[in-house]
């Protein structure tokens, strides 16, 4: 009688474990969105970031902005591996839930208020080396249409603002 009820034990552990380990997680769908004025001074264009995927190995992070025209005018996805690889030596990202955990505070601190630049350039400041288009700095100086930047990882920082001449988001700006 005890080596049956040991072996219905063993059974419902089997079980069990089986099945949480075979179980697919849910998929992570986390989103914030923000208004500003990007593509003019004074209408608001709508930011938004989505943190999707159901483990960190394939999620991503997808941020778009919308015009206040309500067209997409810009679109670029950033994928948390890489992401977290430039993170991974300097923080201790080493399970999945610390993993999760920091792609969640990334969609959080996406839309802070320092990213938001306003206006992009402003009249003191000149062009360096990490500037791509001489052309457009100037542009945007002209303009003062607002700018937004965004990191790509630890070292990478994109500086994006909206380009009145060509009717489009450029990059005004990359560096560290």
């Amino acid at each position: 009688m005890k080596r049956f009820s040991y072996s219905i034990l063993f059974l419902a552990f089997a079980i069990t474990g089986c099945t949480s380990k075979n179980e697919k997680k849910a998929p992570v769908n986390i989103e914030k969105t923000a208004l500003q004025a990007f593509t003019d001074t004074v209408q608001l264009d709508t930011f938004k970031i989505v943190l999707k995927g159901d483990e960190s190995k394939n999620m991503s992070l997808l941020f778009t902005i919308t015009s206040y025209k309500g067209v997409q005018i810009y679109k670029k996805e950033i994928k948390a591996e890489e992401l977290l690889k430039s993170y991974l030596a300097s923080a201790d990202l080493k399970k999945e839930d610390e993993k999760i955990k920091f792609l969640n505070d990334e969609v959080n601190f996406f839309f802070e208020e320092e990213h938001f630049l306003i206006p992009a350039i402003t009249e003191q400041e000149k062009p360096d080396n990490n500037t791509p288009d001489k052309a457009f700095y100037e542009e945007l100086k002209g303009s003062k249409l607002n700018g937004f930047d965004y990191r790509l990882g630890k070292d990478t920082k994109i500086y994006i603002a909206w380009s009145a001449k060509d009717q489009k988001v450029k990059i005004y700006y990359k560096c560290c």
